[in-house]
């Protein structure tokens, strides 16, 4: 099951409802998989997920979910501490009232995206550093159940212009090929069973 936004929606894509990062990702399950389920709402913020896409969440009792939902409100100027508020509400209430393994995207290094151009650089950079201690601090609270999908390390790839869609903010195909495959591989490290 996915939790995000249009990036889970898959906005940039040639084809969103195949796309879509989480779309690839489930393609990689193997056959008799539980049915898989995008909640994903454009233009989401953290807050909003909280009532707008738990609840169903948690009413599907899945095994597996991801949550990527960040960049909206780092764009939104919401303080750290408030988007960990809410992001902690979404994975403390999936370990609580569902058995499954909850992997969080953290923020990719955005400032090569030509949406942020003429912003200040190192501020940007520190609100992503703000941002990804928030969702590392929580993924330690339950470190059996949540794993940080590493998405900042090395993301030179992922906002280059090739995979950066013509609106230069969403990631093209090539962009949601490389952010499933970081998720791909943090599910297959923790017992998910993914096709390569």
């Amino acid at each position: 099951m996915a939790i995000g936004a249009s990036d889970s929606v898959g906005v940039g894509a040639s084809d969103p409802a195949k796309g879509s990062w989480p779309a690839l990702v489930a393609s990689r399950l193997p056959a008799g998989s539980p049915p898989y389920t995008n909640l994903g709402v454009s233009g989401s913020l953290a807050f909003q997920a909280v009532t707008q896409q738990l609840p169903g969440a948690i009413a599907q009792k899945p095994n597996v979910v991801s949550v990527w939902l960040a960049v909206n409100d780092l764009n939104a100027t919401i303080e750290p501490a408030s988007f960990a508020e809410s992001l902690g509400q979404i994975v403390d209430g999936l370990v609580q009232m569902t058995g499954a393994t909850i992997f969080v995207g953290d923020v990719p290094d955005l400032r090569a995206v030509p949406v942020y151009a003429g912003t200040d650089k190192a501020r940007l950079l520190a609100g992503i550093q703000g941002y990804n201690d928030a969702i590392a601090a929580i993924a330690a609270r339950n470190p059996a159940r949540v794993k940080v999908v590493d998405l900042f390390t090395g993301s030179a790839a992922l906002v280059s212009t090739g995979t950066v869609s013509a609106d230069g903010f969403h990631p093209s195909d090539e962009g949601y090929q490389l952010i499933a495959d970081r998720f791909a591989s943090a599910m297959r490290a923790n017992g998910v069973p993914l096709r390569a």
